[in-house]
């Protein structure tokens, strides 16, 4: 099987010495990455302040994520994680009699559940809906949305098994009802094209840690030009205000657009990082990346069905974009006996996760299947 980006295996250091494809959790480190980070790091050593340069990287990481996702900049919000997006949302939303409902489904995020069940105005409007073999449909989203839903939240790729949802459907369902969808794009950000105009997605949320390449401390959340007026964010801070306004105590006059969910300052560290990431991403083309990883997912599933392992496949209809779980039965017991082996991968619940990105091989894969075949 050809490798499309053979070069690209050289700026990232850890493929020289380990079979990585833990992506799902973290994704490998590039050169330019590393060096963006000695570039915050040197510029501290040399000026004792790079606020200037450290603001520039954070504008210019905000529009190369917008443009990732097919967003206007001032769409755009840079946060410190995926939790703080969600309970931004989740604070600000307005609340309405009649127009309370909350729908999200047990295969998300726990987070997901966590912040929305600690909001006492919306805890009791709420509509979990119930996975069929760690699924949720099309048909369960048109049962559980209704006229009286303001918010569903959707995972574009389940974090344990990878199961795809059709987002634009889920949109549709929203939208028909007055409802608002909000995407978890954690697990497919990087790895799978989003155009959140086209998919009609009115708030979005990822990190930069997985498949973008970057590490944590940098989330990036998306709300609509066309929602964004109805937020009042009660998660906010001085770069969450206009400019006239930050130093005002007594009069904050929130920024426009999606900014206005920022509040102090961010990691700027992690923004160095996120920024130089994106550029990779953007320079490679996720279109491109989904290509070859369809191709590479392809054979994975092939050869580790004949090795004997357990994957689980979704089964009504969604498609696997990255990750594979295979069933395992001690899965931190396994996830070590890989590591001892050069191998990352990312241990959850009862499946070992193999996760790889555009810089992965099919001899690789090949690799750890065999290692998986001989421990199950």
């Amino acid at each position: 099987m050809k490798h499309p980006f053979q070069s690209y295996r050289q700026v990232f250091p850890v493929l020289s010495s380990h079979i990585h494809v833990g992506s799902c959790s973290q994704g490998a480190v590039s050169r330019q990455v590393s060096a963006a980070i000695e570039e915050y790091h040197r510029s501290l050593l040399q000026y004792g302040n790079n606020g200037e340069l450290s603001m520039a990287r954070l504008e210019e990481a905000r529009a190369h994520f917008a443009k990732l996702i097919g967003a206007e900049p001032d769409e755009i919000a840079v946060l410190s994680s995926a939790s703080e997006a969600i309970a931004g949302v989740a604070t600000a939303l307005p609340y309405v009699p009649g127009k309370e409902g909350i729908v999200y489904a047990d295969t998300d995020f726990p987070t997901v559940g966590h912040i929305w069940q600690a909001q006492e105005l919306f805890r009791d409007h709420i509509r979990c809906i119930p996975s069929i073999e760690g699924e949720v449909t099309i048909e369960q989203y048109k049962e559980h949305i209704t006229e009286k839903t303001a918010l569903v939240i959707a995972s574009h790729v389940n974090y344990t098994h990878g199961f795809q949802q059709d987002l634009k459907s889920i949109a549709a369902i929203a939208h028909q009802n007055q409802a608002l969808l909000f995407v978890d794009a954690y697990q497919s950000a990087g790895v799978i094209p989003v155009d959140v105009k086209a998919m009609g997605i009115d708030i979005l949320v990822t990190g930069a840690r997985k498949y973008m390449l970057g590490i944590p401390g940098v989330a990036f959340l998306y709300v609509s030009k066309d929602r964004i007026d109805r937020f009042k964010p009660r998660l906010t801070g001085w770069l969450g205000q206009e400019l006239a306004s930050r130093f005002d105590i007594a009069h904050p006059v929130p920024a426009v657009g999606t900014r206005r969910f920022e509040s102090g300052l961010p990691s700027f560290i992690s923004i160095f990082a996120a920024n130089a990431a994106l550029k990779l991403l953007l320079e490679i083309g996720v279109t491109n990346i989904q290509a070859y990883m369809s191709e590479l997912l392809e054979f994975s599933v092939a050869y580790g069905s004949r090795k004997g392992l357990n994957i689980r496949i979704p089964y009504r209809g969604g498609t696997l974009p990255s990750l594979l779980a295979v069933e395992v039965a001690d899965v931190t017991a396994v996830e070590m006996r890989l590591r001892s082996q050069n191998m990352i991968v990312s241990a959850r619940k009862d499946v070992i996760r193999v996760a790889p990105h555009f810089y992965n091989t099919a001899e690789e894969i090949r690799r750890v299947m065999d290692e998986l075949a001989r421990i199950c």
